[in-house]
């Protein structure tokens, strides 16, 4: 349960190997819209997101999931109103929501992102754009060096610098020079001096630069996985949709709905990362938090099978 997004993952891991996976969807709720300004969350964000994790659940449970985690992320860890949606989550679907830290959310993302990619060895930097934050970690294979969790999302910074006609491009400078000032003082010492290291990017903005630059017609996950984003193919999908309103980049495939406001300020994000790290290109993960979450799950499960 994100700031922007939610999404299910429903996975059979009874069965030794790689788990399958049975179902899978994801919607844009907003839960962090407003959140920024009144430090709460709103009363129609907060409705719509509990009425579509109330109804995951149930799609999961009639699938036959006979375990149901809710992980929720920085809009219900920040928000003052916080603990009360997730006792109201849990009221509604029996499940008590895992609110866990930026840091253990990054972890998670980690997990994800290295089983995606196939278990990838030597230094590289992650980062994770979401809905209320982006989380930045240092890697050496499976081990962390550094992490961050910093409060550059979105679905503020849309509220802030919104483009809802063709982008103004002073505004857009303005926007994405805060936020490289921003990584700049606050991200940690042994992440800035990363500098050329490889770098990989997951969550939806930069899945949906992938699928734009692959001109793919409908999202293809397969071909988003491992796609190598250059600065020059972000600068590139940054002019395409700059020149649109916000209805024009509603229309263009592989824009799910509900992005086609954000993705010009996550656009800042990605080359505001790209320059403070001196990276050229970014490793497009598909996989990431919710995946990082069955990984453990599977782990639990796969130590929990007797050995013949």
């Amino acid at each position: 349960v994100g700031s922007n997004t939610v999404r299910l993952l429903v996975a059979d891991l009874a069965a030794p190997g790689p788990w399958r996976v049975v179902d899978h969807d994801q919607q844009v709720t907003r839960l962090g819209e407003g959140l920024a300004a009144a430090g709460r969350l709103g009363e129609q964000p907060a409705a719509r997101t509990l009425e579509v994790v109330r109804a995951y659940v149930e799609r999961g449970r009639r699938l036959g999931a006979a375990r149901v985690r809710i992980v929720a992320t920085s809009a219900v860890r920040e928000a003052v109103n916080g603990r009360a949606f997730a006792a109201a989550v849990a009221a509604a679907t029996g499940v008590t929501p895992e609110v866990v830290s930026g840091e253990e959310e990054a972890r998670l993302t980690l997990c994800g992102v290295r089983r995606g990619l196939g278990d990838p060895v030597g230094r590289f930097v992650v980062f994770d754009i979401g809905g209320g934050s982006t989380e930045y970690i240092l890697a050496d294979g499976a081990h962390v060096g550094a992490v961050a969790s910093l409060p550059i999302g979105v679905v503020p910074l849309a509220e802030r610098f919104a483009f809802p006609e063709a982008v103004e491009w002073a505004r857009y400078d303005a926007l994405r020079a805060e936020i490289r000032g921003q990584l700049e003082r606050d991200l940690p010492a042994p992440i800035r001096r990363a500098r050329g290291m490889r770098l990989v990017g997951t969550a939806g903005t930069v899945t949906t630069l992938a699928a734009l630059d692959l001109g793919l017609a409908r999202y293809d996950a397969g071909r988003v996985q491992g796609h190598r984003l250059t600065r020059v193919a972000v600068q590139a999908q940054l002019r395409r949709l700059g020149a649109l309103p916000v209805a024009g980049r509603a229309a263009l495939p592989c824009l799910e709905p509900g992005r086609a406001d954000l993705i010009v300020p996550g656009i800042a994000i990605v080359e505001a990362t790209l320059g403070v790290l001196d990276a050229e290109a970014v490793t497009v993960s598909d996989w990431g938090l919710r995946e990082g979450i069955l990984v453990g799950a599977a782990e639990e499960a796969s130590a929990r099978r007797p050995v013949i």
